[in-house]
């Protein structure tokens, strides 16, 4: 039977070989790939997604890997910001020498990144505590962006971010806030903070509540009121900052910037999307985010522009010091700063950081492709069927 099987083949393919130039990729395909058993027969195994994104024209977008930040080469393409806090956090941030000598930066030996701050030494009433702030020195204009960390810092008097700052004077370029928090809170906090003009829109579908300022939402991004609140969105979730986060092992926190607006989802360790995990995200088979800047009441493009990629960890400050009397924290903010001991959950580990960009795939025009390749028409249409299903039966 093999041997009838085979010749059948060779008959086939030499003839294709004089009517037509056969595509090498038929001979390069794992014909086996993706079957799976079931009883005596097999049948294809899909693994497409349910849905995909589309762009305005209909066409299908995919995310197609743009920058990996991980393991051992983490830190050579992120710049170690030295200056003052812009926030007026009581901190030091130290140079990549000294964070790497004082042990507030590494990598593990199973290629986890960490970041600190200082926890191991006391200091005097009213100096500063170390730590670190780093910005990639690649910007990026739109692109799904996801995190994956088995923890991110708090803790009494912490003020931990993970955003993206646009290049030039602030806040002209914009900043978008995708972890946020202060002290112990549960709920993490993502922010946009922009020239005037830019709005959060009420009905945008989102899972998460707008902050208030004294009972009214903060719907205005404009940094110069309310104290640089901007506009402000607390995810739901207890489980999205803190404590209860990092007992969960962590999880991945995504955030999409493209022409329809900016949104972000998180994800405790058990939710995890497989088409993040396998490499493929597709935001469209997520659910609602957790926040959404629309382009309804905001101009993306004229609003957020050069963004280069932030990690940080300050003290008290604007918000972590003004907030600290309200937060059932013991003593003040600059009393606690002085005990290293309150700091032990003040760290990044994180896995890795994957920066995506579109891809449109034109479905229109990858039809007529095919409808025009030469192995593609009514004469051969059936040979390469016929070519197909015996060399599946061949490789059985």
């Amino acid at each position: 039977m093999l041997k009838l099987q085979h010749a059948i083949i060779c008959l086939l393919c030499g003839y294709l070989s004089e009517t037509m130039a056969f595509p090498s990729i038929l001979s390069d395909i794992d014909w086996k790939a993706g079957v799976e058993l079931l009883g005596n027969f097999e049948w294809p195994k899909t693994t497409l997604p349910t849905k995909r994104e589309t762009a305005p024209n209909g066409s299908t977008i995919l995310w197609i890997i743009q920058d990996t930040y991980e393991g051992s080469t983490f830190f050579d393409t992120f710049n170690f910001y030295t200056g003052a806090d812009p926030t007026n956090g009581l901190v030091t941030f130290v140079d990549q020498q000294a964070a790497f000598n004082d042990g507030l930066a590494s990598i593990t030996s199973d290629n986890k990144v960490i970041m600190r701050g200082d926890n191991t030494t006391k200091l005097a009433y009213g100096v500063n505590r170390n730590s670190v702030r780093i910005a990639s020195q690649a910007e990026y204009n739109m692109g799904l962006f996801i995190l994956d960390l088995d923890m991110a810092p708090w803790g009494c008097g912490v003020w931990p971010a993970f955003w993206t700052l646009g290049s030039g004077t602030w806040p002209y370029n914009g900043e978008i806030d995708i972890i946020e928090g202060v002290h112990d809170n549960e709920h993490n906090q993502v922010t946009w903070h922009t020239a005037p003009g830019c709005n959060l829109t009420q009905n945008t579908n989102f899972t998460g509540t707008i902050v208030q300022t004294n009972d009214t939402d903060n719907l205005q991004c404009n940094a110069f009121i309310n104290n640089n609140a901007g506009c402000g969105v607390t995810e739901w979730s207890q489980a999205s900052y803190g404590p209860l986060f990092d007992e969960a092992n962590g999880g991945v926190f995504a955030m999409n910037w493209d022409e329809n607006g900016i949104a972000v989802w998180s994800f405790y360790r058990a939710t995890v999307p497989l088409d993040i995990t396998q490499g493929r995200p597709d935001p469209s088979n997520w659910g609602e985010p957790v926040a959404a800047l629309s382009t309804q009441s905001c101009n993306i493009t004229n609003y957020f522009a050069n963004h280069s990629i932030v990690f940080d960890i300050t003290f008290c400050g604007d918000w972590a010091g003004n907030s600290y009397a309200t937060s059932n924290c013991p003593g003040t903010c600059e009393d606690i700063l002085m005990d290293p001991a309150n700091f032990v959950n003040a760290s990044w580990i994180i896995n890795s950081l994957s920066v995506y960009k579109q891809s449109w795939l034109d479905i229109s025009n990858a039809s007529s492709a095919i409808r025009t390749h030469p192995i593609m028409n009514l004469k051969t249409g059936w040979i390469i069927s016929t070519v197909i299903f015996l060399h599946v039966l061949v490789s059985l």
